[in-house]
């Protein structure tokens, strides 16, 4: 007997695919603070509170991330940071943490829960993030100069994150708002979408 494609695996893989897409179109040519005005974040944490098998869960969102990633280094951004950016295994790791987060905090999807994932994911975002920066001898923005191996420089780094950080919060609570509520309004008015 054919077995058909589950509709609530369609709709998330849609919902999936559509985030990457919008932060293909959202990609400028340069990285700014702007940039990071992105639904990463949302498309993680909806991913891990979604899918609830494991490999779907963190496979989908972190392949949708691989695509994406060389979408914009390659088609973009014409190669010029290569295939991959550096770090870019810190910021993989960091996904998946984030993916995680929504596995945790988001098994049951409310306002409030949503908020807390989508705080506690962009405030774990940048301090791993830069940290990961000052850890590979990121530049001080200030001066051009390599940032200092002490806590001066690890501070530095932080300091100089905040408007990525700002960005990256405002993208993944405006983006969880879409996902997140677009699937509950979906689930809620075809309930072939529910968990059976």
């Amino acid at each position: 007997m054919k077995q058909s494609l589950n509709p609530r695996f369609v709709v998330l893989l849609l919902f999936i695919g559509l985030a990457a897409a919008v932060r293909i179109v959202n990609t400028v040519d340069d990285v700014s603070a702007i940039s990071t005005f992105t639904p990463i974040g949302a498309m993680a944490l909806f991913g891990g509170s979604y899918f609830s098998n494991r490999w779907k869960a963190f496979g989908l969102p972190l392949l949708t991330l691989w695509l994406s990633d060389l979408a914009i280094n390659v088609v973009l951004l014409d190669g010029r940071f290569g295939i991959m950016y550096d770090g870019w295994y810190w910021i993989y790791g960091i996904f998946a943490l984030i993916v995680w987060y929504g596995k945790v905090l988001l098994q049951k999807v409310s306002v409030k829960n949503v908020l807390v994932a989508a705080l506690v994911a962009s405030l774990t975002h940048w301090l791993l993030a830069d940290t990961s920066v000052w850890l590979v001898g990121g530049t001080d923005l200030r001066t051009n100069l390599p940032l200092s191996r002490d806590f001066a420089g690890w501070q530095q780094c932080i300091l100089q994150g905040v408007p990525y950080m700002r960005n990256f919060l405002a993208g993944t609570l405006i983006y969880s708002a879409v996902l997140f509520g677009g699937f509950e309004w979906l689930q809620a008015r075809y309930p072939k979408l529910a968990v059976a």
